[in-house]
């Protein structure tokens, strides 16, 4: 937990490839915790071909038969098929906008929304943003994909900086988005 707040976690994103890691990822997380998550990324990228959604927008059902006795994953049947689903609609929202990237940061204009929050129980589970955008997404064929679940996501790949004001972290990130 420690290393991905560390290295990970808020850094702005754009590599495509990152952006479906987390989308999966924040889909087997919803409900859960995000420790459990992390504790079983390594087996999630074993599971699901390093998180290539091309490899994964061909899953058959014998390997999603095999998915489900993986011990190394969350073993959910509908997260599981919604990862397939989701590969399906990530690739078409790439071959329509040229790259996932560039469609899902016009959601913040292209920049990260800098957050000043003081204390953990300031953050918001979702906001207006997170709305669009899990709209968006389910209009575009997600599955899994509430707003909350948005907002996480948007968190994790560094379309919100939601580090506390107090937290190395926050200027770290601040300086990386303004370039100095």
């Amino acid at each position: 937990m420690i290393k991905y707040h560390d290295e990970e976690w808020g850094v702005p994103l754009h590599d495509d490839s990152k952006h479906f890691e987390f989308i999966v990822l924040d889909t087997f997380q919803a409900g859960l915790s995000w420790q459990i998550v992390l504790n079983k990324r390594e087996g999630f990228r074993k599971a699901f071909e390093n998180f290539i959604p091309e490899k994964i927008a061909k899953f058959s059902e014998s390997k999603i038969a095999k998915l489900l006795e993986d011990s190394s994953i969350i073993k959910n049947k509908l997260k599981i098929h919604a990862t397939i689903n989701n590969a399906k609609a990530f690739l078409n929202i790439c071959e329509k906008y040229g790259s996932f990237d560039k469609y899902i940061w016009q959601f913040v204009d292209g920049t990260t929304i800098i957050n000043s929050w003081k204390e953990l129980k300031e953050l918001p589970p979702k906001t207006s943003i997170s709305d669009k955008m899990s709209k968006e997404l389910i209009k575009q064929g997600f599955k899994f994909a509430g707003s909350t679940t948005c907002y996480a996501y948007m968190q994790a790949a560094g379309l919100v900086n939601d580090h506390l004001i107090n937290c190395f972290r926050y200027n770290e990130i601040n300086k990386l988005i303004n370039g100095k």
